[in-house]
């Protein structure tokens, strides 16, 4: 009797799964994201390696390009179809009357720091000496390049003129390029800038990987990594994007209650820049920074386009409808799902 009980439920399971599957408008799903590697990106990496896509029926083709902007040219290139990338680019493309929508969040801070070699700190007073210097960054027009914008506009510079912005990537390549003096300064997420720290090659001078040092720069927590496609993309597969959302929130809460060798356990090994130690460590230092539930908060997307309006031409004064370029309808959903 109770193998028969067994049977009956397991052959039910497959019933419900194939059912889940079939409302799929497609199973194939091709994201671009810009620096897999990172922790920014890190609710993409456990539900790949978890296999949390394949639980929604999807085969999922993740493609890694060398910062956030070069992940989005994919998209819009028609190479990709979702982009595994920073918040802030919906708004900037919007301003470019492009209108992509986000529908999951993977990190509810930057986690982004600006670090300098300790000949170039020691000479820094305020952000307007950041002038004449090479600083690198994951890709021009990335979230790390906004940064620097952000910070020489604050300072009353010209984020175009005053600085050489240099692509590094984010990897061995980026502490690389620090620790060779190819470059002054780094603008970099982890674990490449706690790396940096450790071994002595730059001094911090800006950080967003706490919710203080965030406040301190944009004024409010932004919202960062998340996934976003084209607004039609959205329209015409929801489910698919319903179940896209449900592996990342479900890699959200096992984050959440993850310690720093579980999640080392999971990743590839090369994501450890082989010091595990050093993996443990910046772990901890960024774990506040992913969402523990995927959701936008409305005054995150406000306190984004206040920020991008004060650097960003396209944005300045272009009329931006916020309410398009994001959405919580499917990370609610997914929320009921995996409570």
């Amino acid at each position: 009797m109770k193998k028969l009980v067994k049977a009956s439920l397991a052959a039910l399971a497959v019933a419900v799964a194939a059912g889940a599957q079939a409302q799929l408008e497609k199973k194939d799903v091709h994201i671009a994201v810009g620096g897999k590697n990172a922790f920014y990106y890190l609710p993409l990496t456990i539900a790949e390696q978890l296999g949390y896509f394949r639980d929604e029926g999807l085969d999922v083709k993740i493609s890694d390009f060398a910062g956030g902007s070069a992940a989005l040219r994919a998209v819009v290139g028609g190479s990709a179809e979702v982009v595994s990338g920073a918040y802030e680019h919906t708004v900037s493309l919007q301003g470019k009357k492009q209108y992509f929508r986000a529908f999951v969040l993977q990190g509810r801070l930057p986690q982004i720091a600006l670090g300098l070699s300790p000949a170039k700190a020691a000479q820094l007073h305020s952000y307007k000496d950041l002038k004449g210097l090479k600083i690198g960054v994951s890709a021009p027009g990335s979230s790390t390049h906004n940064l620097v914008k952000q910070l020489l506009t604050k300072a009353g510079l010209d984020p175009d003129r005053d600085v050489s912005i240099v692509g590094v990537g984010i990897g061995a390549g980026a502490i690389a390029a620090m620790k060779s003096g190819q470059i002054d300064g780094i603008s970099n997420v982890d674990p490449v800038m706690t790396k940096l720290e450790m071994d002595g090659a730059v001094k911090v001078v800006a950080d967003t990987r706490t919710r203080k040092g965030t406040q301190e720069i944009w004024g409010a927590p932004l919202p960062a990594g998340c996934l976003y496609a084209p607004e039609a993309f959205v329209q015409k597969y929801p489910h698919v994007v319903q179940a896209l959302t449900n592996a990342i929130v479900r890699a959200d809460h096992w984050i959440a209650k993850a310690g720093a060798t579980d999640v080392a356990k999971v990743v590839p090994e090369s994501y450890l820049l082989g010091d595990r130690a050093l993996y443990l460590f910046s772990y901890d230092k960024v774990k506040e920074a992913i969402s523990p539930d995927g959701l936008i908060s409305d005054g995150g997307a406000k306190a984004t386009l206040a920020a991008l309006r004060a650097f960003d031409s396209g944005v300045k004064s272009a009329p931006i409808e916020l309410g398009r370029t994001y959405t919580n309808e499917f990370a609610k959903k997914a929320n009921q799902k995996y409570q």
